[in-house]
C-alpha cells in the first residue's frame, strides 16, 4: 500500500540533518539558525576543497561525487563564457523514498543553505527548486523562501509524481518547457542544461550535506561516519517494518541496527536502494553496514537510502513482478529498450512467477535491455528483477511446480495507485479467437504472436503512449475477441 503521509523520524546517533525535529517540529528561519548557527559564502576553490575532503556524493541514487560535478560546471562556465544554473531536484519520483519530503517539510533552510553556497560559489544566474506535484512540501519550501534573502532570482517548479521525472535529462526538459521525459540521447547537464546554460544538478540531501559541512568544516564533519564515507545518511524504511521512519545515522552503522529500530520482522528479503536496487537475505542484511561499499559486498546497493523488507506472510516474488509492471509503465517509451523490452520483461517476470516458464526467460529478457537504454531505467530494472529472481529462488522453484508459495500477495511495496486515472488492459477471448494476426501488427510494442501464431500481451495496463494503438487494435480485431477492459 503506498504512503500517503510523510513518515515519523527516527536517529540513531547524533542528529545533524534531523537536528532540532524533536523541540522545533518544523525548523523556521529564526529555529533553523538556533540550532544551525550562522552561514556565510563561500568561493569556489574553498566549496570545491569542502566537497572533496568530505568526499560527498549525491544521495539522489546514483552516488557521484559532488566535487565533480561542482567542478565540471565551474570549468564550463569559464570555457563557455556563460553563468551557471543551480537546480535542486527534490522530486522524489521514487514511491518508496521519503527522505527528501521529510527535509522538505521540515528543514527546508538546510536545502536553501546548500543551494545558496553553490549559487554564490558559481556566480550563478537562477536557482530552480523542483517538487513533484503531489505537492508535498511545497508549501513549505514557499514558506521558507518568504522568510529569507537568496543569492540569485529562485523559483519553485512543479513535475509530475513519475518514476523517471526525477531523472536529470528528464528534470532540465521538464524546466525547459519539453516533455518531462530524458532526452533520445545522454547529455551533460553541466555543458548545458537549463536554457542551454551550464547546470548543477543534485539532490535536495546532497545540497543539504553541504550545508552541514560548510558550517562544520571537513574534520568535524568526519568525525561522524568512515574514513571513506563520512557524515550521516537519511534511510527511509518501509514495506513491512512495523514502525517505518525516515532515519538519520552515521554512514558505518550495522544495519542490524536500522532494522531493529524499525522492528522489521525476519523475512525472506529486504530490499535495498529502491525499486532500481538489489535485494539481499536477512542473513546478507545481518552482516552489513550502511555504507556503499560494504551493503555492495553482501549484493545490495545504497542508492537513494531506500529500504523495504518483506515479512514472512507475503508471497514476495509476487511482490517483486508487481513492481516489475510497474516500472514497464513507467518508462519514456522512446526507445526499444523501454517500448518493448520492458513489457516483455515484465512478462517473463510473470511466467516466471506463475510457473508457465523457467527463469531463464527472464534473464534473456533482462539481457536484453541491459546497456541499450536512453537512460539508465531499463538497467535499473533489469537489476531489480534479476536480483528477485537469485535471491527467492526457493521461492521460484515452488513455483515452478506449478503450486506456488501458497502465500497471497499483500501489496507492501509502497507501489502508487495506477496514474492514469481510467488504467485498461487487454483481454482476449480464446473462443472467438482465430489468430489473424492484425492486432499484433497495429501494436507490435505490446502485442507480439506466440508459436502458435496467437496474441501475448502482458497482463499488466497498457501504458499511456500505446493505449492509442491498443484501442484501435481492439477495432480491427475481426472476431471480437480483443477487448479493453478496466485494470484492477
Amino acid at each position: 500500500m503506498m504512503r500517503t503521509k510523510v513518515p515519523p523520524v527516527a536517529c540513531i546517533g547524533e542528529p545533524r540533518l534531523t537536528a532540532g525535529f524533536a523541540e522545533f517540529g518544523r525548523l523556521d528561519l529564526m529555529a533553523h539558525e538556533m540550532e544551525h548557527g550562522p552561514i556565510g559564502p563561500m568561493e569556489p576553490a574553498n566549496l570545491l576543497r569542502l566537497a572533496e575532503a568530505i568526499q560527498l556524493k549525491g544521495k539522489g541514487g546514483a552516488g557521484f561525487p559532488f566535487y565533480r560535478k561542482f567542478k565540471a560546471v565551474l570549468e564550463s562556465c569559464e570555457r563557455q563564457d556563460l553563468p551557471a544554473v543551480v537546480v535542486v531536484n527534490a522530486t522524489e519520483g521514487e514511491p518508496a523514498s521519503w527522505k527528501d519530503k521529510v527535509l522538505l517539510t521540515r528543514a527546508p533552510h538546510l536545502i536553501l543553505d546548500g543551494a545558496a553556497l553553490a549559487a554564490y560559489a558559481l556566480d550563478a544566474e537562477e536557482i530552480v527548486l523542483c517538487v513533484a506535484d503531489d505537492l508535498i512540501g511545497r508549501d513549505s519550501l514557499t514558506d521558507a523562501l518568504a522568510e529569507r534573502r537568496m543569492p540569485v532570482p529562485t523559483s519553485i517548479v512543479t513535475v509530475p509524481h513519475r518514476f523517471i521525472s526525477g531523472e536529470g535529462g528528464a528534470l532540465v526538459n521538464g524546466i525547459n518547457g519539453l516533455p518531462h521525459i530524458p532526452p533520445g540521447t545522454k547529455k551533460r547537464s553541466s555543458d548545458s542544461g537549463v536554457r542551454n546554460l551550464p547546470t548543477l544538478l543534485s539532490n535536495a540531501e546532497t545540497y543539504a550535506q553541504v550545508a552541514i559541512a560548510a558550517r562544520l568544516g571537513p574534520y568535524e564533519y568526519a568525525a561522524l561516519g568512515t574514513d571513506d564515507e563520512p557524515g550521516t545518511v537519511l534511510l527511509t524504511v518501509t514495506g513491512q517494518a512495523k514502525r517505518a521512519a525516515v532515519v538519520e545515522c552515521a554512514a558505518g552503522t550495522p544495519l542490524r541496527d536500522i532494522l531493529d529500530l524499525c522492528e522489521v520482522p525476519e523475512g525472506p528479503g529486504i530490499l535495498m536502494g529502491g525499486y532500481h536496487g538489489r535485494w539481499i537475505t536477512w542473513e546478507a542484511a545481518q552482516r552489513a553496514e550502511i555504507t556503499r561499499k560494504s551493503l555492495t559486498s553482501v549484493g545490495g546497493t545504497l542508492g537513494a537510502g531506500i529500504i523495504i523488507p518483506l515479512g514472512r506472510d507475503t508471497c514476495p516474488l509476487g511482490e517483486a513482478a508487481q513492481v516489475v509492471r510497474y516500472l514497464a509503465g513507467e518508462s519514456a517509451g522512446q526507445c526499444g529498450p523501454c517500448k518493448r523490452g520492458l513489457p516483455d520483461l515484465a512478462r517473463a517476470v510473470d511466467l516466471a512467477v506463475s510457473g508457465s516458464a523457467p527463469v531463464e526467460v527472464v534473464r534473456a529478457a533482462a539481457g536484453d535491455v541491459k546497456g541499450r537504454g536512453a537512460c539508465s531505467h531499463p538497467d535499473g530494472t533489469s537489476r531489480f528483477a534479476l536480483s528477485a529472481m537469485e535471491v527467492f529462488a526457493d521461492d521460484l522453484r515452488q513455483h515452478t511446480t506449478g503450486e506456488g508459495c501458497g502465500k497471497r500477495v499483500k501489496g507492501v511495496m509502497g507501489l502508487p495507485g495506477a496514474p492514469d486515472a481510467n488504467p485498461r488492459k487487454l483481454t482476449l477471448d480464446w473462443s472467438r479467437c482465430d489468430g489473424h494476426g492484425l492486432c499484433a501488427h497495429v501494436v507490435p510494442d505490446f502485442i507480439r504472436l506466440d508459436g502458435n501464431g496467437y496474441p501475448a500481451f502482458p497482463s499488466t495496463p497498457v501504458p499511456t503512449w500505446l493505449k492509442e494503438g491498443a484501442m484501435k487494435a481492439v477495432k480491427v480485431c475481426p472476431e471480437l475477441a480483443l477487448r479493453l477492459v478496466e485494470a484492477e
